[in-house]
């Protein structure tokens, strides 16, 4: 018996990195997953990873978590495929860096689409399955929790030199955690988030040389350079970076039964980066 057995969880960008650590985990304690990737590839061997590898349920929901009508397709996929909406985890994004006086217009709105936009529309398409059902649940006696997680970053709780939109939108994702921990307590919901620090990604890959990421035709810069990024492990406690493993780990945490009683939190994934 899984600690998931008979839920199902929508991760967006889940394809690979920490959203593929995230559904690996998910899956293994019984969950049933819609994994969301802006790319198809991915997302198919996510669910290919779910089903052949795990012996687990898992549908794939290609898309971009910013385009207007995603939110009602990745719900539909879920109820179409499983009947249930259970879990949400909104992990989708990427950076798109730069000095304050460099940053345009095109790098604001991106990322607070990305980060804080598209958690705001997936959840309230949600919410709209999500009322009348917890009512009906509740005129036959039952009670069910259910659970938000929302990816952060401790660019958001301390700031970060060249990331000021991406810090932003990730800072709004606390406020809007925070708030709709309390409205949605009612619905039996634990609505919580995590904020990570330096996770072994391909966007905190050590690079020499200008690399960069495909975001529907466009090219967005990824990685830190060297000296920066061992300059970075020098503020951490355990002086070194965490793996996608062990970032999913503290995602799964929020997930849990155990979790039943905590909500509005933000659990910082960090190595004391912060401490």
């Amino acid at each position: 018996m899984g600690k998931l057995d008979g839920k199902t969880a929508l991760v967006t960008g889940g394809g690979r990195g920490i959203g593929l650590g995230i559904v690996t985990r998910l899956a293994a304690e019984g969950a049933r997953i819609v994994v969301n990737d802006l790319d198809e590839e991915p997302a198919n061997a996510a669910v290919e990873h779910v089903v052949k590898g795990l012996g687990g349920e898992a549908v794939a929901c290609v898309g971009n978590v910013t385009h207007q009508r995603f939110p009602e397709q990745f719900l539909t996929k879920a109820l179409d495929a499983f009947g249930s909406a259970d879990i949400i985890v909104n992990n989708a994004g990427y950076v798109w860096n730069g000095l304050y006086d460099t940053l345009t217009d095109d790098q604001w709105d991106a990322m607070q689409d990305v980060h804080l936009k598209a958690p705001f529309r997936i959840l309230r398409a949600w919410h709209r399955w999500l009322a009348p059902t917890v009512a009906a649940e509740r005129q036959h006696g039952r009670r069910v929790m259910r659970k938000v997680v929302n990816v952060s970053s401790v660019s958001a709780t301390g700031g970060a030199a060249g990331q000021a939109a991406y810090s932003a939108a990730k800072s709004g994702l606390l406020g809007l955690t925070r708030s709709l921990a309390k409205e949605w307590g009612r619905l039996d919901v634990n609505v919580n988030c995590v904020a990570f620090g330096m996770i072994d990604t391909r966007l905190t890959q050590a690079i020499d040389k200008v690399t960069t990421i495909d975001i529907e035709g466009q090219a967005r810069r990824v990685g830190i350079r060297q000296e920066a990024r061992q300059a970075a492990l020098q503020l951490i406690a355990l002086r070194r970076s965490g793996s996608a493993d062990e970032a999913a780990g503290g995602v799964a945490l929020l997930c849990y039964p155990e979790s039943d009683y905590i909500t509005g939190q933000v659990l910082q994934i960090c190595g004391g980066m912060s401490v």
